[in-house]
Order: structure tokens, then sequence, then C-alpha cells
């Protein structure tokens, strides 16, 4: 890891108001509980993300670290609620992404942090990349196979993160049902993930585990960066 880490700025506190939020989701009470969302969620993921910055400069001088609440790395906390059935306003979790400097939204590859009661969880990867990008990263894998195993496969990627999201049923257009990586193929996301417990989120050395995952999780994401065409 280059350089010290940071302090964890998640607290207990962080926890409990996404617990209340999620017995609780309504405007009213949000409301009410603007303060404790802005000292117990909010200003402590502004200082998580500047204090990774510098680590994750270390990783790949093309992701980007943005303490900010809009337009920057840390995701709204108000669900849009237009298009399903859903109608509740809030999310009940903590959502940080850092993405790529080319990246406009959360479909390039990323680095990713969940916090949610029972259900925490550090990402990476790309979450439904558009059809030029998720033909890309197919064909780079038909074209070198032996890499795709190789970063799919590294030990310090392997013992920690698990391969996620949606899959075809069938073999994509265009690429041979047998293939020896037609599972692999068959992916929509191309994402990773590792459950972290809720009391590894509160230690003193979150932040320094945090970094190590990404690190591990590095040829992973870069792989991705390169078959997509941005630089890594």
């Amino acid at each position: 890891m280059s350089g010290s880490s940071f302090d964890n700025p998640f607290g207990p506190e962080l926890l409990d108001f996404l617990r209340e939020l999620a017995a609780n989701n309504r405007r009213d009470w949000f409301n009410e509980n603007k303060e404790r969302y802005e000292l117990e969620l909010k200003e402590p993921a502004l200082a998580f993300i500047s204090g990774f910055g510098s680590h994750l400069a270390a990783i790949s001088p093309y992701f980007l670290a943005i303490p900010k609440a809009t337009g920057g790395s840390l995701f709204r906390i108000y669900r849009d609620t237009r298009f399903g059935h859903d109608k509740r306003p809030y999310k009940t979790h903590l959502g940080i992404q850092f993405r790529h400097r080319d990246g406009k939204d959360v479909h390039t590859p990323g680095f990713y942090l969940h916090v949610e009661p029972g259900a925490s969880f550090v990402g990476l990867g790309v979450w439904r990349p558009d059809g030029r990008a998720l033909g890309a990263i197919r064909r780079a894998m038909v074209a070198h196979p032996d890499r795709w195993r190789a970063v799919r496969d590294a030990e310090a990627f392997a013992s920690r993160f698990s391969l996620g999201g949606e899959s075809l049923q069938r073999a994509p257009r265009g690429f041979d049902p047998e293939h020896p990586l037609i599972e692999d193929l068959k992916r929509e996301d191309f994402i990773a993930s590792v459950e972290i417990p809720e009391e590894a989120v509160l230690a003193p050395e979150f932040p320094e585990r945090f970094v190590a995952d990404c690190r591990a999780g590095a040829g992973f994401v870069r792989y991705l960066a390169e078959a997509v065409g941005v630089p890594f």
C-alpha cells in the first residue's frame, strides 16, 4: 500500500441511521432527521472519499475520488421512483463509486463501496455495460482467452472476490456456444464483490482493508478498462 492509511470515519451511528431509515422510509421522518443524515452519513462518506484519494491515485491515476454529494463519488440518498412500483423515497444504504475519468455513469469500470446493515460489500468492475462496451469485452476474451483466465483466476483476486451479476441463458449472438469461456461470455455484468461484516466496516483498520481489496481487484478493473478502450 502506498503511504499510510487514513482514519475510519464510519461509526455505529451510521448503521443505526440506516436501520432507522429502513424502518421509517418516509419524507417526514427523513426531514426530521436531516441533520443526522448530514452528520452520521454524508460527512463521514465524504471524509472516506477524501482519505482514499491518494491511495486510489497510486492504483491508477485515471479513477476519481471526488468528495462531493452532487456530481462526485457519493451516490445520492434519494431513489428515482418515477418508473418502478417501489415508491419508497430513500435508499437504505450508503453507496460510493470511484469511477473512471472518462465515464459519465455507473456503467463504466470502477471501484465501489456499499455500506448497509447486514449487507455491506466492496465491488468493482462494470455493471450493465452498453452494447458497444459489452461487445468489446467479449471480443477481448475470445481474442486472448489466456489473459482473461489469468485475470479471473489470479490468486489475489479469486481468493477475495466472487463474480456476480446477470447472465444470458444462451450464447450471445455471434459467439460460439461451444466456446470454452461461454459461461463468462454470457455475462451481461462484469462485476466482482466481497462481503464485509458490520464489525469490519466499523473497525479502525477498515480503510486499510478497503485499499487492499481495491489493489487486489485492480487487475480485473484494468482488464475491463483496456477492453473498452480507456486507459488504466
